[in-house]
């Protein structure tokens, strides 16, 4: 081959700028396009999550005020709610500092205290999770 003629590799990789930006735009936009399905999705997720208060294996349990499990007739402590907290209901009471439709102030930040002391592995964690990941 002739020194001043380029190979084709040298062809392929001296594609116009304008090309190369082309190609990479419209990865960008599968990406964005594939990925706005899955926030929204995640975000009508957080919307149906429950989480229980306290858990089933604590059932029996009532919560104190600063969000510990005491035994049932604790004084100062309040009794679980009679259904699990909706994530979205969680997520709004945090978010603004609010409390949780239905509950006084104090009930609503015992709760709210237990619902931040969740550990991974205990039901109502994953919905948590989610609940802090779009809070960012």
């Amino acid at each position: 081959m002739d020194d001043d003629q380029p190979s084709p590799a040298d062809e392929s990789s001296a594609a116009p700028p304008t090309r190369r930006a082309l190609m990479l735009g419209a990865v960008g936009a599968a990406s964005v396009l594939s990925i706005r399905p899955a926030l929204a999705q995640a975000t009508g997720s957080i919307l149906m999550c429950d989480i229980p208060v306290p858990d089933a294996g604590h059932a029996g349990s009532q919560i104190a005020a600063d969000g510990t499990l005491v035994p049932a007739g604790t004084k100062g402590a309040y009794p679980p709610p009679s259904r699990p907290l909706k994530g979205e209901d969680v997520r709004t009471a945090l978010r603004g500092g609010g409390t949780l439709p239905g509950y006084d102030d104090d009930r609503s930040r015992a709760y709210l205290k237990y619902v931040s002391r969740l550990q991974r592995g205990s039901a109502g964690f994953t919905c948590f999770a989610s609940i802090q990941m779009l809070r960012k």
